[in-house]
């Protein structure tokens, strides 16, 4: 291939280069009759060759004689003796003393230039042979000249000021119309801010009037006794409402813990209604004061990200403008009963869910194994269907199970799994069916992909048609027999636990680091590959992807999918990128942790987005905003390692437990640790 790639470009540069000789030597060709065309040609180029300067291939100016015999232009030749000693034609010695003027030369280039000129030029040109060489002429004949060249240059002038100014206009008015279309967009967005000032007046009107009717409610049952009875009926009404008007905006009813620890709260709550029927008329100076230090650290928290906040809420609040314009039905629908637009409710939820949380608390933590052991790194954690057990796998070629509940609330620096399989090799990847609840797959470095049961804790499917290390594997949502895979051998294969060979060979031309199924269908697929692209395929037409998605400057390690059309990607560029793989569009691109070099795991929810960092850290992003929301840094119980972790060690694998702010987290030292988002 390069041998022929170089005859190529040698063949093409001297033909471009020959091209315009031809042209040049074809003209005089045809001006002489009597002689052939080739013999002028080659009269042409002989006296072109003898006037040409051999330093700088142009016609000799100011020719200089050299003891040699050879000329020179005088500047050609100085400079060339300036850094050598010899004469460039026939390398004689030859310094600055032994070059004379070529006076007898210098006439003939004058006068073959003149002629030239005289045949060639141009009528300025001519014109100014003439007059330089002493042509007669009258004063009438030179005034008249004078006139007829001070109109030219007039008319030149007014011309090229008019084409200045023509230019200068098209600016304007470009520029004028940037800043009126600018102008017009602020307006609307104006517009729509002070729709939404109103709007959420309105709104706190009318929760503060709520909130005086029930204090007075309150009061005339506190003073009547008959009536105290019927007190906790009116709270848990109260209550009732203002859970459902306050915390339960789209996106953030499912972001609940669902754990031990809330059913406590919640026990110890109902367990004391006195303290609350006293905060509630009362007040509680305790709950105030820390009601306001909350509001007043979620208020920091929109200081901190407000450039962030102001594009979601812009791009929210137009997209659904947008909406209602283009379909008229929309205008009759384009508020809710409380007056609230489609897009202010949008971004009312990103706001609540955004600000809600600053940082990551730790639950439980627990040791996966030897503590002292290289082979410790979990690469893989992931939650059964029912977020009861989450299983981990990693280089020390064992699955273990536990049990969540156990490990949350029975802290130990070793738990013990409940179950555990052991593999020939280092395992890469895990997937829970989320339709069979005891099985598990999980790929390994020597390409296989093995289906586990849980209760038996034996293989129930292998698969062995991978060459090389398979990075991934997933189990399809709406299908549970079928599973895809991805390796090293740059195949994504499908696979049906009814049958023993692959259903389905995907050849690509770069390894694959990632695969995952839409969880919407069981025909679309994510692939994350070494070419710093995402495939999006229809597993009915595999000749070619249905989307390409470029963006990644390096190897994209992870995709996962946060809705039907939502698509998170991670690489080794140290970046997040979401797309909508519906419109083809890259959504927002998340920077703040460290990913060169390693897998760090990506796990995401319905709002927020996880990752790991080579600082050992664990990174959250909300998907609205492009800068982390919360983050927390492994830290070794051992203060000889603790300066050495940002170094030594890095975040290896991360899960969400499902739609709540739980998430379970593992480090390459093998430590485990169970986080929940806090305020």
């Amino acid at each position: 291939m390069g041998g022929q790639t170089t005859s190529i470009v040698g063949a093409l540069v001297p033909t471009v280069k020959s091209e315009p000789e031809d042209s040049s030597a074809e003209a005089p060709s045809a001006m002489p009759p009597p002689q052939p065309p080739s013999e002028r040609v080659q009269d042409v180029e002989e006296v072109d060759k003898d006037i040409l300067c051999p330093i700088c291939m142009q016609i000799i100016k100011d020719a200089f004689l050299t003891v040699c015999g050879h000329s020179f232009c005088y500047m050609c030749i100085v400079t060339h003796l300036q850094n050598k000693s010899d004469c460039p034609c026939c390398s004689h010695f030859l310094t600055a003393n032994h070059i004379y003027p070529n006076f007898l030369l210098n006439k003939l280039l004058t006068k073959t230039s003149a002629r030239q000129i005289a045949k060639t030029g141009t009528p300025l040109e001519q014109l100014r042979q003439a007059l330089e060489q002493g042509c007669e002429a009258s004063v009438k004949e030179l005034e008249s000249l004078l006139y007829l060249i001070a109109e030219k240059k007039s008319k030149m002038e007014r011309e090229e000021a008019e084409t200045n100014l023509q230019i200068l206009l098209d600016f304007l008015h470009c520029l004028k119309k940037k800043k009126l279309d600018e102008l017009s967009e602020i307006q609307s967005d104006l517009q729509y801010i002070k729709e939404d000032i109103h709007a959420v007046e309105r709104r706190r009107i009318e929760l503060c009037r709520r909130r005086d009717r029930y204090s007075a409610k309150l009061r005339m049952l506190i003073d009547d006794p008959p009536s105290k009875s019927s007190l906790p009926l009116l709270m848990d009404k109260h209550c009732g409402l203002s859970v459902s008007r306050t915390a339960t905006a789209p996106g953030q009813g499912r972001m609940s813990s669902g754990g031990s620890q809330n059913r406590k709260v919640d026990g110890k709550s109902s367990a004391s209604p006195l303290i609350l029927r006293k905060d509630s008329y009362g007040g509680s100076d305790t709950q105030s004061l820390t009601h306001s230090g909350l509001a007043l650290a979620r208020k920091r928290r929109v200081h901190a990200q407000f450039n962030d906040l102001q594009d979601c809420y812009l791009q929210k609040r137009r997209y659904w403008a947008r909406l209602s314009s283009e379909e008229q039905e929309r205008d009759r629908h384009g508020s809710n009963l409380e007056g609230y637009s489609e897009g202010l409710e949008d971004f009312q939820s990103v706001l609540s869910t955004f600000t809600r949380y600053s940082r990551l608390r730790v639950v439980a933590e627990l040791r996966h194994g030897d503590l002292f052991h290289s082979a410790n790194i979990v690469s893989s954690i992931e939650f059964d269907r029912d977020d009861e057990l989450f299983a981990t796998a990693g280089v020390s070629r064992r699955i273990k199970i536990f049990e969540f509940s156990s490990v949350v609330n029975e802290p130990s620096d070793v738990q013990c799994p409940v179950a555990e399989m052991s593999t020939r090799s280092k395992l890469s990847c895990l997937s829970w069916n989320k339709y069979t609840k005891n099985h598990i797959a999980s790929s390994d470095y020597e390409g296989i992909v093995t289906v586990w049961d849980v209760t038996t804790r034996q293989s129930v499917m292998e698969y062995e048609e991978h060459e090389k290390r398979a990075w991934s594997v997933d189990f399809s949502r709406t299908e549970p027999s079928m599973l895809v895979s991805g390796s090293d051998d740059c195949k994504v294969k499908v696979w049906c636990t009814k049958q023993e060979a692959s259903v389905l060979n995907i050849d690509m031309k770069a390894n694959i680091c990632s695969v995952k199924y839409n969880p919407g269908s069981s025909i679309h697929i994510a692939v994350g590959s070494a070419d710093h692209h995402i495939h999006y395929y229809d597993l009915r037409k595999i000749s070619q992807p249905l989307h390409i998605f470029s963006g990644h400057r390096k190897a994209v390690s992870y995709v996962k999918f946060l809705s039907n059309n939502e698509l998170a990607s991670a690489s080794t560029d140290s970046t997040l990128r979401l797309w909508d793989v519906n419109e083809n569009v890259p959504l927002r691109v998340f920077r703040g942790h460290a990913n060169e070099k390693n897998f760090v795991g990506l796990t995401v929810n319905s709002e927020y987005i996880a990752c790991g960092s080579e600082t050992n850290e664990v990174f959250v992003y909300h998907k609205a905003i492009s800068r982390p929301a919360a983050w927390h840094r492994f830290v070794s119980t051992d203060t000889d390692e603790a300066d050495e972790d940002a170094a030594s060690y890095f975040i290896s694998a991360v899960c969400w437990k499902s739609d709540s702010p739980t998430m379970l987290t593992a480090n390459s030292q093998g430590t485990i640790k169970v986080l929940v988002l806090a305020p």
